[in-house]
């Protein structure tokens, strides 16, 4: 009995560890575009030098080393645009995060929440669907510790679909 206990707990351990996976991860196939960038590519970017006196590449690098992980997923296809509803539907109700706003414009609707840090204006987290009716559907999650007037500045850098939203949600 003891030999299966032991055996059962060897074999589960590492779907534990495993299981750490983000619930967007499914998202990475073909018909979805995805661009993932993890912590260790945010701090080989914030090991860059830059021209101090350029006062927005110094904010971009102080940005850069605040954050985690970045998750951009985007489609046209219909049938992952409603896996992509429900699976943000189904995180939100696990990972209760706040609506920092809504957006309903020319058949698009945008809805961009946030878990807050320390202060009202840090964010541990950044969750952005873009619900794109005849565009493409855009999910985009940001975990970090930064500050939410800081994400246009990211946004422009990086030419992220949905920027235009972000900058609204920052003012």
């Amino acid at each position: 009995m003891k030999k299966l206990i032991i055996t059962f707990v060897l074999l589960i351990t590492p779907a534990l560890f495993f299981a750490q996976a983000s619930a967007f991860d499914k998202f990475e196939k073909e018909g979805i575009d995805a661009v993932i960038v993890n912590k260790k590519m945010f701090e080989l970017m914030g090991n860059m030098k830059l021209d101090p006196k350029d006062k927005d590449a110094q904010q971009y690098l102080n940005l850069i080393k605040k954050l985690d992980n970045l998750k951009v997923f985007t489609t046209s296809n219909t049938r992952y645009v409603a896996e992509m509803r429900s699976t943000v539907d189904s995180y939100l109700k696990k990972n209760p995060l706040d609506e920092l706003m809504r957006i309903n414009e020319g058949g698009r609707t945008v809805r961009i929440y946030v878990k807050s840090g320390a202060t009202s204006s840090q964010v541990k987290e950044l969750l952005m669907f873009m619900d794109g009716g005849k565009a493409d559907t855009v999910l985009m999650s940001l975990t970090g510790n930064f500050d939410l007037s800081e994400i246009s500045l990211l946004t422009d850098r990086m030419k992220l679909p949905g920027g235009r939203e972000l900058k609204k949600a920052a003012k």
